[in-house]
């Protein structure tokens, strides 16, 4: 037995069934797909989230090999003004 205890599901019939699950000393299924707290609830296909995500891993690298050193130099002065921008 883990010492963490599960979240329990926000949904009320999710809920239910996992109340019920427990009752009857059933373990609750986990659901196969990821969750997306941003979009109401649905959820996201595990495979398209990897993807995803290893696009983005790339994207950057793809972009700094393309730009010139003057225009990566631009860049980082203009995003570093701007983090700067509210402080005193």
């Amino acid at each position: 037995m883990s010492g963490k205890a599960k979240k329990r599901p926000r949904d009320t019939n999710q809920l239910a069934k996992a109340i019920v699950d427990i009752a009857t000393s059933q373990e609750a299924e986990e659901p196969d797909t990821v969750k997306n707290s941003g979009s109401g609830g649905k959820s996201k296909n595990p495979a398209a989230v990897a993807l995803g995500a290893l696009g983005g891993k790339r994207g950057g690298v793809a972009r700094a090999k393309s730009l010139s050193p003057t225009q990566r130099s631009e860049i980082a002065k203009k995003a570093a003004k701007a983090r700067w921008k509210n402080k005193k």
